[in-house]
């Protein structure tokens, strides 16, 4: 089980991740929004496995391709030097 801090981490990447995509015009913040009920509901009923990413649900729904979530990574370690 994740510690409350793991846990605030994980959300503040996902929305950082997520604000930078619909930013940069690969997805809607509809479909963000989805995606981050869908991580909190994996979250809930597989308590087995970890968290799925954000990057990682966005490019299974076909939202996202490997470059765009490259793009946002990139953007995202820019920014935290």
């Amino acid at each position: 089980m994740r510690n409350n801090d793991e846990m605030d981490l994980a959300i503040k990447y996902a929305l950082r991740f997520g604000e930078i995509a619909v930013r940069q015009g690969f997805i809607s913040r509809q479909q963000l929004r989805e995606s981050l009920e869908e991580q909190v509901s994996n979250e809930s009923y597989l308590r087995l496995r970890p968290r799925k990413l954000i990057g990682e649900i966005l490019f299974e729904q076909g939202w996202m391709n490997q470059n765009q979530i490259e793009i946002v990574l990139q953007e995202i370690a820019n920014n935290r030097r």
